[in-house]
This record gives C-alpha cells, structure tokens and sequence, in this order.
C-alpha cells in the first residue's frame, strides 16, 4: 500500500485521537491496562511509518484534560507507562531522527512523567526529521481559554491594541505557536467527534474515522488513512473551477 501514496502530496501536518485501547482490551477479556500497553507499540509502529514516509509533524492525543478524572488507579498507570515509554523509545527517537515535542497543561503531569518528558523533549531536540508532538494534560478549550487571558493581559499592559488582534495573532498564543495546522485528522476507534482536541487548529483539517481500535491501528492503516487525504480536494472555501483554473 505504500507504494501507492503519493509522496510529493503528502499532508503536512496529520494528528491522531487513538481510540479504542480499553474497549479493544475489554474484547478480550483483558484489563484496561493491557490495551494501554498493546496502544504503545501502535504508537511506535506509527511514528516508524511516518518517519520512512517522510511526514514533518505527528500530533498524538496521548492524555486529556478530561481523562485527570479517570479512575485514580488508572490515571496512575497511565502515567507509568508514559514514563516507561518516554525511557522505552528514547533511543529510537535519536537513531530515526524523530524529534520529541509537547503540548497542554504539562504542569499538572507527576514529577517524574515531567522530568522524563522533559528529558526526552531536550535529548530529541537536535534532531531534524519528523516532529512527534504528544497532547498531554491537554484541551482545546484550555488552550483556548488561557490564549484569551494572555490576550487580554497584553491589552491591559497596553503591549497590543485590540485592533491588532488577528487570526495569526491568536495562533502565536496558542501551544501550537510554530506549528501549521493539521491537515488530516485520524480518530481510530469508531467515534466521530474531535473530543476537544485541536478545535482551533482543524478548522481545514481533512477527517478520517475508522473503526479499527488503536491497538490494532498499525502502518497499512495509516498508509489507508493518507490514501484517503490524497482523493479529497482540498478547497479552503473556494471553488474546484477556482483550483483548476489557478493550476
């Protein structure tokens, strides 16, 4: 299947929702932990895929604002395993040139998944290929919100004229500031909602839903996903004559 994907129109940007860890486990009679851990090799097997296909930036919803209220035991070893992982993968990160990026409110993560991140974030930072940035502790409506309040500070201080406040400048004050938006987004999983993730962000966003639970989501799944982006016309409110004519 990667034989067919086009690699001069690649999307240059793709994030993910990966859905479908604890149901996945669940059909199969397996603790939701299991399905945690089983998602953590799709994730690697993923990021490989992008990084052979040449992909610039992968934005993984890895933890919510809204999964702190997950059961306690859960949330602790969900911060485990990040933190196993993050050890993990470190060293395939470096030698596939992958470099290691985070976003959402990474304040409230326990001190040790910090550091870790941190740690990797720092180690990953001279590498040049693919971008992997984890949405961690995150929501787009936090973001959002918080972009609003340095907004609003900057107007009171008199460093920025409400006037001059544009779609770009919103951009700047968000997590994703340097970042272009996704073109694609994947939800595995079966649902077909954005979960407050990127609202901002995906307003252009090309979206593929598919059944397949995350841990089952491995490189022919991503390689069907960009097979999908590359049949759609990508408009931007414009017409397909305007497309034409303009090529």
């Amino acid at each position: 299947m990667i034989e067919e994907i086009d690699k001069s129109r690649l999307p240059q940007h793709v994030a993910i929702i990966m859905d479908g860890n604890g149901r996945w486990a669940k059909a199969k009679g397996k603790d939701r932990s299991f399905g945690h851990q089983e998602g953590v090799v799709s994730v690697r097997k993923v990021v490989e895929a992008a990084t052979k296909l040449g992909l610039q930036y992968l934005t993984m919803y890895t933890f919510s604002t809204e999964n702190w209220n997950r059961p306690e035991a859960e949330v602790q070893a969900l911060m485990s395993l990040l933190v196993s992982a993050i050890h993990k993968e470190t060293p395939d990160l470096m030698k596939n040139n992958v470099r290691l990026m985070a976003i959402g409110n990474l304040d409230r993560l326990p001190a040790e998944a910090y550091a870790t991140l941190m740690d990797c974030i720092r180690q990953t930072s001279v590498n040049t290929g693919t971008k992997l940035i984890l949405a961690l502790s995150y929501s787009s409506r936090w973001e959002i919100t918080e972009a609003v309040k340095k907004l609003a500070k900057e107007v009171v201080e008199k460093k920025i004229n409400p006037d001059d406040i544009t779609e770009t400048v919103v951009s700047a004050h968000l997590t994703t500031r340097g970042i272009p938006d996704p073109d694609l987004l994947i939800r595995t999983g079966g649902e077909q909602r954005v979960s407050n993730f990127l609202l901002w962000q995906l307003s252009y966003a090309e979206f593929y839903f598919t059944p397949v639970y995350w841990p089952d989501f491995r490189e022919e799944e991503l390689y069907g996903a960009l097979l999908y982006y590359q049949q759609r016309e990508r408009r931007f409110g414009k017409t397909s004559e305007q497309l034409t004519y303009k090529q």
